[in-house]
Formats: structure tokens, sequence, C-alpha cells
């Protein structure tokens, strides 16, 4: 990773909105990294972070063996922000008190404001009452020497809690969600007011710093990058080529499940608009070789990425081998694969890394987008020139359409999945929606049902049509399409897909810590 002179670390007790902190650091310009509390030592001394934010938890601070905050971020006279978990933790630590048993509070609350603090400077004032998102069953009932409330609620007499001698604040409530109106500016003050940073983290000044460090790790080596058509590896590659030129060999691996048109765009975007040295396998044959018969989503996925590499490694030894393997991994998946709070990261890399990087390929990993979240690629790709079809394509992961198609993989379901998600993301677009919508694909179930199409009976096809908002993937909602729009993708798709009789649309939410429905 590239060093960054003003850093905040946010240490993780395993809440489920902790990357939510980190993102509100980075809008108010602060570069910001999570560390899991059991490596929060080792990241504190690599990182030497100006100022730490403790998260929140699901543990309780009065059980024994519960998570605790390095004892050398107290020792390193830094600003500490402490949010519910982290408040709890923070105050049993320096000396006060933590009980459970007391009334739980989980949702909206409203906070009363005692005293004036630089936290809140310029958006709360003393004596006014104000909505906040708390989460908590235990809470703090001493205070250690030296703090004083400057904010209670019902259910949290100490609910902002400060010490600003030793430039300590805590809060009981959740400033990093969006139901906490006033929370990201309680941040911004934390990071700018309280810990003096300047607040001048860019995507500008991204790419400088990442090309830097591109061109150090890669030196005169080779390098080849694994295209998909999304966003990630585009990315990915542009900037690389930027740093290292034409030592830098793209290679698409056409594995047949891909969406219409797809391959061909990729194609033209990085042989003509970029003239990037690119390789294009057409694989389609042997990928669905090997997928026939298969119907587990996960063994279908196992599948894919074995033979990709495979594939990939194939047209890498014909270029002569190369020491270096470009990736699109971002943020979200590091912190999975590094995290041990219980998160899947077995079941998320499976989902977003389909292939891995065996050892026998003898190569290090290139991963220039490894601290950036969804969201801020697509700033980075702006950065870079990337045209706007590209920045704003929908997510669509490795496996492709073999994940979109429930059931076994045949040629002609493909056919019809391909064709019919084609005429709904054709539909979105005429309607300005594209944009507006994080994700939208089209399923084709493994489900058959009697129709009605004209004078005839049909068995055929249901198609289930999915469409989410989101700002990074992790979390998201159904979209809410007007039914006028619904009924005219659904009539389209009867008309012109053979094979389809009725299409239905999923509007279940997506979680934290959930993979995509399929």
């Amino acid at each position: 990773m590239t060093t960054h002179p003003e850093t905040v670390l946010v240490i993780d007790f395993g809440s489920q909105v902790t990357q939510l902190i980190a993102r509100r650091v980075r809008e108010a310009g602060v570069y910001c990294e999570i560390a899991p509390y059991q490596t929060a030592s080792e990241a504190f001394g690599r990182l030497r972070p100006k100022a730490v934010i403790l998260s929140g938890g699901p543990a309780s601070v009065p059980e024994r063996g519960s998570p605790r905050a390095p004892q050398v971020v107290l020792d390193s006279g830094v600003p500490i922000l402490a949010i519910c978990y982290g408040q709890q933790t923070l105050c049993h630590q320096l000396g006060g008190a933590v009980e459970g048993g007391h009334h739980r509070e989980f949702g909206r609350a409203d906070v009363e404001i005692l005293k004036s603090s630089p936290l809140f400077d310029g958006t709360w004032q003393v004596g006014g009452r104000y909505p906040v998102w708390m989460s908590h069953g235990d809470r703090v009932t001493r205070l250690p020497d030296g703090f004083d409330v400057v904010g209670t609620s019902p259910n949290a007499p100490f609910a902002i809690a400060v010490d600003e001698k030793r430039r300590y604040y805590t809060t009981m409530f959740h400033p990093e969600v969006v139901h906490t109106p006033d929370g990201a500016r309680l941040l911004s003050n934390f990071v700018h007011a309280i810990a003096g940073l300047k607040g001048d983290w860019t995507m500008a000044a991204y790419r400088d710093q990442a090309i830097a460090a591109i061109r150090a790790q890669v030196g005169k080596g080779r390098v080849v990058c694994g295209l998909s058509g999304g966003v990630d590896s585009a990315v990915a590659a542009v900037l690389i080529h930027e740093a290292v030129g034409d030592q830098l060999t793209c290679i698409l691996v056409d594995h047949g499940l891909m969406r219409q048109n797809e391959a061909a765009e990729v194609v033209d975007l990085f042989r003509g608009h970029y003239n990037i040295a690119l390789v294009h396998v057409d694989a389609g044959d042997r990928f669905l070789a090997a997928l026939d018969g298969l119907a587990d989503p996960e063994l279908k996925r196992k599948t894919i990425g074995r033979l990709f590499i495979d594939v990939f490694e194939e047209e890498a030894r014909k270029l002569g081998g190369a020491e270096f393997l470009a990736q699109g991994t971002l943020y979200p998946d590091v912190i999975e694969s590094v995290s041990s709070t219980g998160g899947p990261s077995v079941t998320i890399k499976s989902h977003h890394n389909v292939g891995g990087l065996p050892e026998r390929m003898n190569m290090a990993l290139v991963e220039p987008l490894r601290e950036l979240f969804k969201d801020e690629v697509r700033a980075l790709g702006r950065e870079l020139g990337l045209p706007q079809a590209f920045i704003g394509r929908h997510p669509f992961p490795g496996p492709g359409l073999a994940i979109r198609c429930p059931g076994a993989v045949t040629r002609e379901k493909l056919a019809v999945l391909r064709q019919a998600d084609a005429i709904y993301l054709d539909e979105i677009a005429k309607a300005g929606l594209y944009d507006a919508i994080w994700q939208a694909f089209a399923v084709l179930l493994p489900v058959q049902t009697v129709g009605v199409m004209g004078d005839g009976r049909t068995y055929e096809h249901v198609l289930a049509l999915r469409a989410v908002t989101s700002v990074d993937g992790m979390t998201a909602d159904f979209f809410p399409f007007e039914m006028a729009l619904l009924g005219r993708v659904a009539t389209r798709i009867i008309n012109e897909v053979r094979g389809i009789n009725r299409v239905v649309y999923d509007v279940t939410s997506k979680p934290p810590g959930t993979i995509e429905w399929e």
C-alpha cells in the first residue's frame, strides 16, 4: 500500500457498519484505514495515524475476554473518537464502569446538548435536541476521571462524554449512519477541528501516489492483467498502463458468460481508445463444456474460477511469462479477508474473486485499488478519463451469466437470458434510470409455467428482474420502479424473447454481510 502522511485508523470491534466510518472520514478528505482489534497494534505502528476511531461492536464489555483497544493507542496521545462499544471499552479501560441489564436501545433517539464541544461546533447548540441512531444493550454507568457529559438521552445518560484535555471524544450513538442526520459533520469536526488534519486526500493525489507505487514495485518487469469487462479491472488496467506503459498486457478471457456485446465493448475500449495491448481469448466452448450438468452455484463458481486461471496461465505463457499479475481487488475485499471478527470472508471471496492466485503461477500481485471503495474507484476512473459508459457500468461478478442462470447452464438458456437482460437494461437506460441504479440484471429461473399467448398454450421459463440502489454494494435496497416501466419491460421481453412467458420483479433488500441474490 502507498504511504499517506495524514491517516486515521479505525479499530473494528465487529460492527456491521464500521465501513461507513471509514467512508465518512474519506468523504471529509482524509485517508482512513480499518484494522480489526486483534491486529490494531501492528496497524497503529505501521500507519502512524494522526487520529484513531474506535468502532461499535456486538460484544459486551463486562464479559470476560471481550475486545479491548490496544494500550499503545491509549498511551500515544493521539485524538480518539469512540463510538458505542468503543465508548464503553474506552471508559472501562480508563477506570470507568460499564454495566449490562439496562434498557436496550435500538433505533432513533434524541440527544440533548448540555455543553458546547468542538465535536459538534457549528452544528448543534446547547439546549437543543437532535435525532441520532442508537444500537446498544450495555451502557456506561460511571465515567473515568477527566470526562464531562456534554450530551444526554433518556436511555444513555452519557450519550456524549468528552475529555477535552486528552482529546478523547465518545458517543453512545452512531454518527456514521445516515439515520444520524448530522453525523457526517461530527466526524468531519473530529478529523479537522480536533485532530487538525487538512483534508487534502483526493483522487488526483491518489492517482499520483498509486502511479509512483506501481513504478516502484514493477520496475522493468512485465505485468499481465485479467479484464472482466467490469469497472474495477478496467480502472486498474488504465492506471497501471499510465504507470508502466507497454510493460502491461491485458488478457480478456471470454468465457461465453458475458452480457450481450460486452466482450466487443471491452476490446474496442482498450485497443481503440487506449491502445493498450490486449489478448482476447474466445474460450466459451471450453467453459460451457466444463459447466455441462452442473447446478450447484458454488460448484459453478469454482469450476469457472479454476478454468479461468488455466486459460489465463496458458495465455501468459504464450506471452513469454510475466513477473506480475494485476487484479482489481477493492478495500471491502481486503477488509473481509483480514478480519477475524466473524465476517463471511470465504464466501465473499468466492463470490467476488472466482480465480485466486495459485502458487504455481509464481507472480507477484499488483493491486492498485486495494485501498479504495467502489465509488472511489469510479472517481478514479473519471480522473483517468475513462468513458462514463465504463465508469457507471453496473457490477457484474466474474461468474457472469452462470449465476444468473440457476440450475444447469446451456447455450439455449444463456441466449434467452442474454437477450432478455439486454432488453431490461435498454429500457432502464431509455427511462434515464441507469445511473440511479447500482445494479440491475435478469435471472432465468429454473421454473417453467403454463401460460397462454395468443390462441396457444405455452410452457416456458419465468424471468426474474432485479434492481437495487446502493453506494458501495455492502448494503442495498430494491429500486422502486413505476409499474408502467415494469410493464413495458415485461411486454418487450415476452414479445421479443422466445422461451419466456412470465416476468416477475424481486423486491428483497440486501442487508450487510450478504452476497447477491441468485
